[in-house]
């Protein structure tokens, strides 16, 4: 058996533990030592291939070796693996199956023949997948993996929040608990909030929980909207003064913000929009252009296979949450089926329902 490093104190979902774990439900599986041999350094040198300029030649022979216990327990588990855009390029480009945003990771997990989903992200989405794959099982690398937006509010919150303001709609993004989206009458994407928004007859509405995307959706809407004080650590950091101090240096310099930031950034970008949105915005540019992603600082490195000649600057906010997920986490929850991510079916229900209703909102 390998030496995989196990947590003292296993995290669980408080009052959701089922009566059969996903690992008596599936076995504990053995895995040989994690050595470099000769098999492994060529069974992995084409993924080495993708990650090469992000990683060391002399640090390879350290993820290699997960990167092939991995890549052979998924298929043996019939599991498949969702990384998101912010996650590091050994997971992106080396074992993810699906890589994306939250969102367009549940519904790929949604269509895929899998009995076991490994979300690498942070919680809620991990959630979210459950929620639209209730009966396939959804393990976390780690558990604490959280979000400061997503922890920013509590269904009790807007449960308040339409006490004191009866009658007004609520809109909330994807990026919160199942708890909250439950509470909700629809959720919304980056990309599609102001449609969303707009969908309503109301003139108010409530966009919760991220404040700066609200008021950047409020400069593209005659509706009034109600905010809520939370925010992205990652992009609330970003300052107007720290991207013009970019701009005159070079001028050349495209840049490009996510709407969680602040909206003075998003004033001085050239282009504003979700993560899959930005991806395209710089797979678009010519070669030689030089890009600035003002977002997660692991997506320029993870797309800069798919935007071909593109030069990424890179000022480099990192999430702690999403750099909780490593290899050898994902290898001990495959291994091990832990953490199971559960939703009460009474609250999944509801947070369902409002997922749904913006996946069919119609265009108009």
């Amino acid at each position: 058996m390998s030496n995989l490093h196990q947590d003292s104190a296993s995290v669980s979902v408080a009052n959701t533990t089922p009566a059969v774990s996903a690992a008596e439900r599936f076995g504990v599986l053995d895995i040989p030592e994690l050595e470099y041999t000769p098999e492994v350094a060529r069974e992995t040198a084409p993924l080495y291939e993708r990650v090469r300029h992000h990683i060391p030649e002399i640090e390879w022979p350290v993820h290699a070796p997960y990167v092939h216990a991995i890549n052979r327990i998924k298929k043996e588990r019939n599991a498949v693996i969702l990384a998101h855009n912010y996650q590091t390029p050994e997971i992106f480009h080396c074992v993810a199956d699906f890589a994306g945003d939250s969102l367009q990771l549940a519904r790929e997990a949604e269509k895929v023949d899998a009995e076991i989903i490994v979300q690498c992200g942070v919680h809620f989405m991990a959630e979210t997948s459950k929620l639209l794959s209730p009966t396939k099982t959804v393990l976390i690398p780690d558990m604490k993996a959280g979000c400061s937006l997503a922890e920013s509010i509590t269904g009790e919150d807007v449960r308040l929040l339409r006490e004191a303001n009866p009658g007004v709609p609520i809109v909330t993004y994807v990026n919160t608990s199942a708890d909250v989206k439950a509470e909700s009458d629809i959720c919304c994407t980056s990309s599609n909030a102001v449609r969303v928004v707009e969908s309503f007859e109301s003139d108010t509405v409530y966009l919760i929980p991220d404040e700066f995307l609200a008021q950047n959706v409020a400069r593209q809407t005659s509706k009034k909207i109600l905010t809520w004080k939370g925010h992205c650590e990652v992009h609330e950091r970003f300052t107007a003064e720290e991207l013009l101090a970019y701009k005159e240096a070079d001028p050349a310099i495209q840049i490009i913000a996510h709407p969680e930031c602040p909206p003075s950034v998003v004033d001085i970008a050239d282009f504003s929009g979700s993560t899959s949105s930005m991806i395209d915005y710089a797979k678009g540019r010519k070669p030689g252009a030089k890009v600035l992603l003002v977002t997660e600082c692991s997506m320029a490195s993870n797309i800069e296979q798919e935007a071909k000649g593109v030069e990424f600057i890179k000022p480099c906010n990192l999430c702690p949450h999403m750099k909780r997920i490593t290899l050898p986490k994902i290898l001990e929850s495959l291994v091990y089926m832990r953490e199971e991510v559960l939703v009460d079916p009474v609250m999944a229900e509801k947070a369902r329902h409002a997922v749904e209703r913006m996946v069919n909102l119609k265009a108009n």
